[in-house]
Parts: C-alpha cells; structure tokens; sequence
C-alpha cells in the first residue's frame, strides 16, 4: 500500500510541475528525471519489503541503497525544482523547508552508512546480522543504536518531504472522464458496422 501511495504521490507532483511549466525545457527535463528516480527508489522499497534483513542481507542492502541513496536523488531534484520555480510559482519558504529537508536526510544517510560500517567491520563479532536482541553492555551496542535511530531518523525525513506536497497539491484536482462508445458492451451487428466504418475512415487518412 505504501508503495503504490509513494509512486502516485511522485506522479501527481510530476504532472503538476509539467503543467505549471510547459514551455520551461529545464524544468521539464528535471522533472522527468525526478519521476525516474523516484520509482527507482520506490522499487527498492518494494525489495526492502521482501527480502528481510536476516534472510537475505545483501539484496536488502540493495534495495535500502535505492530506497534511501535514490531516494535522496529524488528529494535533490525537487529541491533544485523548487529553487528555480520560485518566487513564480510558490515561496521561497517552501524552498528553504525542502532543502532543510534534504539536509536532514543526508546527514542521516552518512550516519547509518558510517555507523552500519563499523558495527559489521568484524570488530565486534561476526553474524550481527542475525543478531536481533542487543544488551546495552555488548560490544557494538552503541554503534546499533546509532545505525538504528539514523535509519528511523532518515525515514522521518522522507515522510517529511512528502508531507510538504500536501499544500501543493490542494491547488488541484484529479478526475476521470469516462467516454461510452454505446449502450451495452456486447459485440452487436451494429457495433461491427461502426468498427468497420472507423478502420475505412482511419485507412483512407
């Protein structure tokens, strides 16, 4: 559910900056990107999601990369979007709200990356991964608690960034056209006839 909240979320905001910017080759290039990068980083929650830590370390470590280390490509390339669409489009408190954002998230990524590197360089035992109860006397208990609180610290900062779309997104709305082609759907003759005419009409074109 996440995951699908994530990349509709990273839609909208793409859609939205396309359509306020329509004629800027910059900013459409960059959001493209943004959009790319962003259901990178959502496929890697998806992999964080299946792939536990104590089963399959690596390929959870994989998709923690492009959750976290795409994911804060994302936050950079929205933050440089806000930075060259204001004052026009919005403030520059939101820009200045995002890119403290952006901050938060990278400290936290150089955090648990530094962290994480010392508690399984194998000074303090081997097999932590599989490790799920800590005693604070242990040897790398400390260099745990600090990969811990960076992790959830960094995933705060990620819910934080995508909160600040919430006033953006009040300025527009989604909706479905739906276009019937007839009254029931149900191959009749005279839904073949209108099929046949429409490939003449669309071969003679």
């Amino acid at each position: 559910m996440l995951l699908f909240s994530g990349m509709a979320t990273m839609y909208v905001r793409y859609k939205q900056v396309y359509a306020l910017n329509p004629e800027k080759s910059k900013i459409l290039k960059l959001n493209k990107t943004g959009l790319t990068v962003g259901l990178m980083s959502c496929f890697g929650l998806c992999i964080i999601a299946n792939f536990q830590k104590c089963i399959l370390y690596y390929i959870h470590v994989v998709g923690a990369c492009l959750t976290f280390g795409v994911g804060a490509i994302y936050m950079l390339v929205q933050t440089i979007l806000s930075y060259l669409m204001q004052p026009e489009v919005h403030s520059k408190d939101i820009f200045w709200i995002r890119l403290t954002l952006l901050l938060w998230c990278s400290s936290s990524i150089v955090s648990m990356f530094v962290s994480s590197v010392v508690l399984y360089s194998g000074l303090y035992g081997t097999n932590l991964v599989q490790k799920l109860h800590w005693d604070s006397q242990e040897k790398g208990y400390t260099a745990h608690i600090i990969s811990t609180v960076s992790e959830w610290s960094l995933a705060f900062s990620f819910l934080s960034f995508f909160l600040t779309y919430i006033r953006d997104f009040q300025k527009i709305s989604l909706r479905a056209v739906v276009s019937l082609h007839g009254q029931t759907l149900r191959n009749t003759p005279q839904s073949f006839v209108a099929d046949d005419q429409a490939l003449l009409i669309a071969g003679s074109i």
